[in-house]
């Protein structure tokens, strides 16, 4: 399914609001992550930026930012007590997705995207550790038949648990870079965000050439 862009002489800075909605005490706590992102405070509109300094990557009024949303599947993220699935009283934690936004740069023959998400770790009746490990990917995805991944990365961020057993977590990612996709099928572009526990999982150490 092909992806309806906004246009306009600004690239937008797209706010999307899921199912869930952030509290104006737990917007307050995130104002700073989400400022330089969307130009305010996550629970204000967005208001454009300043113009770049000269020299510097500036926005291109002739391309697109891709609509961001929560990849099928993937928008919670669970744990369970040891050796047990996180259903019921076994439940440790879950988190969610509630808000995210992004920003697009074009310089030369690439885009850097920015992307913004914000989400609420919840204790389960298990009881959850002192620090959870939020794992995250963010994808570039032309949307279609035979959907293609252009680029995608995993991220971490680290959430500090209260005794109050609910604590809201953002995270902006400001390295996704990708080729600036052709006219054609640039409004077929789409950015995925989720979770992907898989991105806890230590990363597999180069081989050594031998000498």
């Amino acid at each position: 399914m092909r992806n309806a862009l906004r246009r306009g002489p600004v690239i937008a800075l797209a706010l999307s609001v899921l199912s869930a909605t952030v509290s104006p005490v737990a917007a307050q706590s995130l104002t700073d992550r989400f400022k330089s992102l969307f130009g305010g405070s996550s629970d204000e509109p967005a208001q454009p930026k300043p113009a770049p300094a000269p020299g510097a990557p500036q926005a291109d009024d002739d391309i697109d930012c891709p609509q961001v949303t929560v990849r099928a599947g993937a928008s919670t993220y669970g744990v369970g007590a040891t050796g047990k699935p996180a259903v019921g009283n076994d439940v440790r934690f879950q988190a969610s997705i509630s808000k995210m936004a992004r920003e697009c740069i074009r310089n030369g023959g690439e885009i850097t995207a920015r992307i913004g998400i914000q989400g609420r770790v919840i204790a389960g009746p298990a009881g959850a550790p002192s620090t959870v490990e939020v794992p995250l990917r963010i994808a570039v995805v032309q949307g279609g038949v035979g959907e293609k991944v252009i680029t995608s990365k995993a991220y971490r961020t680290t959430v500090e648990m209260s005794e109050a057993g609910s604590v809201p977590f953002s995270f902006v990612a400001e390295d996704l870079v990708y080729p600036v996709p052709s006219a054609a099928v640039a409004d077929s572009y789409i950015f995925y965000v989720g979770f992907d526990p898989q991105a806890l999982s230590p990363e597999p150490k180069k081989a050594r050439k031998k000498k």
